[in-house]
């Protein structure tokens, strides 16, 4: 799928080439996969097939290294995805704490291969993209004299879902590692108090670097079709991201007087696990008569996507969780498109500072409803409030904005001043 947080890594090393630093944006698992140009080695470590069978299988974890290679072959790592591969936490329990052991757990060999590859490029900083690949961290350590840094991307929500033991296992071996961590780096104000306290980590050692997107390609919408007013859901489809609030808040919209010829747009991707949800949403809308109301477009590569945005009044992501990021919301404001948003997690702090939007209760449909009405009957306020975000991302969320804080981050690990 297009993962936010590989989205966000991509963007990041694309933006520091363009400033003129050498960059080796290292795939793991599977490769890169983004909407934009992908800057990411061709190579693959920790090959998700790899990983995957020297966790279950003594054999493959003594195997030459040269058989290994076979299993990374990036084409069939794509193959492989396509078969649907659960990501569902609950299943992943055991796979999880065993890569958080590091060179203690079953992967041992894969990391190996890693640190002998990093050791020869012979970085000057290593930035590692999650928490969960913090088991990363000793062995890197203990081979090379480098700064490492950890971006925090809102793991919480899959360790919070792996189920006992294994939830309270990750994260004492995060916890232990992060001795191991130079500075870590959050995408949101709201991240870095949560992950602070959730990883026992002093608030002085994590520095904000909010997200960026590029731009290119983005343009101002005239809100879509003028005599249809059209909300917008474009998100991976699962529970947390609130798909099935925001129908229920368009049956609540359908039930007030007066309101126009309307539609409800949704995108995004479907994993295998959450099919049975998309189809209960469905069915649902068929039972309130506005299944024609409604129309899944997919999962949509970077055209489709800016074609998509280009026919909405307005956008809404409504999860139910505390989001740390909220990549969705800059897209949706990048295109002039005004949000109404949940206040709660990292949304509240992206609609305050680019005024894109308005905030409502969260988990409350009828709010969501009214915030998404209030918006209908005020045209003059709709389009204000796309054109302050459409401006407002473009100052506080481009991706050379996020390149430079980072390289802050970068240079103070470093002990080097900004000329460098």
């Amino acid at each position: 799928m297009y993962c936010g947080s590989c989205l966000r890594d991509n963007t990041l090393a694309a933006a520091l080439m363009d400033a003129g630093h050498d960059v080796l944006l290292i795939p793991t698992y599977t490769p890169t996969r983004t909407d934009e140009r992908n800057v990411s080695l061709g190579r693959v470590f920790l090959g998700g097939i790899n990983v995957y069978l020297q966790q279950n299988f003594e054999l493959f974890r003594r195997i030459p290294w040269g058989l290994d290679r076979i299993l990374d072959f990036a084409p069939l790592l794509r193959l492989t995805t396509r078969w649907g591969i659960s990501v569902d936490p609950a299943r992943l329990g055991r796979l999880t704490v065993s890569m958080l052991r590091g060179r203690d757990g079953f992967q041992r060999k894969e990391i190996r291969k890693l640190v002998r590859f990093l050791a020869a490029a012979a970085p000057d900083i290593i930035s590692i993209p999650n928490s969960l690949l913090i088991g990363l961290a000793p062995a890197i350590k203990a081979e090379m004299k480098v700064p490492i840094c950890c971006t925090l991307q809102g793991e919480e929500l899959f360790l919070d879902g792996l189920g006992e033991p294994y939830r309270s296992e990750s994260l004492r071996l995060i916890r232990e590692h992060t001795e191991h961590v130079d500075a870590f780096t959050a995408v949101s104000n709201f991240g870095a108090r949560t992950m602070a306290d959730y990883l026992k980590v002093d608030n002085s050692r994590i520095r904000v670097v909010p997200l960026g997107i590029n731009f290119d390609g983005y343009a101002k919408s005239n809100g879509g079709d003028p005599g249809i007013f059209t909300i917008g859901y474009l998100a991976r489809i699962a529970p947390e991201k609130g798909l099935h609030v925001l129908c229920d808040a368009y049956r609540r919209l359908k039930s007030r007087a007066g309101l126009p010829p309307s539609r409800l747009f949704a995108a995004g991707y479907l994993g295998r696990d959450h099919r049975n949800y998309l189809a209960e949403i469905r069915k649902n809308l068929e039972t309130w008569g506005l299944s024609a109301d409604f129309n899944y477009h997919g999962e949509l590569d970077r055209g489709g996507k800016l074609a998509y945005l280009q026919k909405l009044s307005v956008f809404s992501v409504p999860g139910h969780y505390e989001d740390p990021k909220g990549l969705f919301l800059l897209e949706a404001m990048a295109s002039g498109i005004p949000v109404v948003q949940p206040r709660c997690g990292a949304f509240a702090e992206i609609v305050e500072a680019t005024g894109g939007g308005v905030l409502v209760e969260a988990g409350n449909p009828d709010a969501l409803a009214q915030g998404i009405l209030d918006l209908w009957r005020d045209p003059e306020k709709r389009r204000g409030l796309g054109a302050r975000g459409y401006e407002g991302v473009r100052r506080f969320y481009g991706s050379s904005r996020m390149s430079e804080m980072a390289l802050d981050v970068y240079r103070s690990l470093l002990k080097i001043d900004g000329k460098n």
